[in-house]
């Protein structure tokens, strides 16, 4: 069978079997083979391919999906595991936002502590005019998925706490490069995506989502896990409703 995606992308690409073979310095002939008789090449050069035609690896190789090697890929993305959201120290948080330098986004239904403690209304003002991308997601407060989630975590004021995150970041609506969107769906996992990082905060059912754990991913070539939880933010967004604050 023939790789009809790498042929693609390549065209896509205005690139030769040639052109990319001195990019990613291997002979014409294995470029053939990759595409004509569907070779996997080995990871440093699929690496070298996936960054000269800015795709992800396994679009071009689907194959690494499957088996011990996507597991494996999956299981690197792990960096870390807190208990609860609290313990999550700061410095962690900071540490992320301050080394963004693409892509912010944010899905939760209030994120208080966002704007109350870690001083985010700034955060995304100085990387908007840096050039990041930031795109927050915000539960509309007078959604049946939100009133939901208050009554069953025992948090009458949850409504409130996303209108006045809304009001927060009413501040930085405007800006070049700030996207906010509210949304009425059920939420599964609060999601913050830094550039490559993310922190994965999960709910479960009668729990507070400070006291639920929170896993930090890091994106790695072949994993399955850091893309899982992107392609649920943008499924979110697609849902979302610009704010009004």
């Amino acid at each position: 069978m023939s790789n009809e995606r790498l042929r693609g992308t390549l065209a896509a690409a205005n690139l030769t079997k040639n052109g990319l073979a001195e990019l990613v310095g291997v002979s014409a002939k294995s470029v053939e083979r990759w595409i004509t008789q569907d070779r996997c090449p080995h990871p440093a050069i699929r690496l070298k391919v996936a960054r000269a035609l800015n795709q992800e690896e396994t679009y071009l190789w689907p194959e690494l999906l499957t088996g011990t090697r996507a597991a494996n890929a999956s299981l690197s993305e792990f960096v870390q595991i807190w208990p609860t959201r609290s313990e999550v120290p700061h410095d962690i948080w900071r540490s992320l936002m301050r080394q963004t330098t693409t892509a912010i986004q944010v899905l939760v239904y209030a994120g208080g502590f966002l704007v109350e403690s870690l001083d985010f209304v700034n955060v995304v003002r100085l990387k908007a005019l840096s050039g990041v991308e930031v795109r927050i997601l915000l539960g509309d407060s007078e959604s049946e998925a939100v009133r939901a989630r208050s009554r069953e975590e025992g948090l009458p004021s949850l409504p409130q706490r996303c209108r006045s995150t809304l009001e927060y970041l009413s501040e930085v609506t405007d800006l070049p490069n700030v996207s906010v969107r509210t949304h009425h769906t059920p939420l599964y996992n609060s999601i913050y995506r830094f550039d490559d990082s993310m922190l994965v905060n999960t709910h479960s059912y009668g729990a507070y989502a400070a006291k639920s754990p929170v896993q930090h991913l890091q994106r790695v070539p072949g994993g399955h896990l850091f893309s899982y939880y992107l392609d649920s933010f943008e499924a979110v967004w697609a849902t979302g409703r610009p704010a009004v604050s």
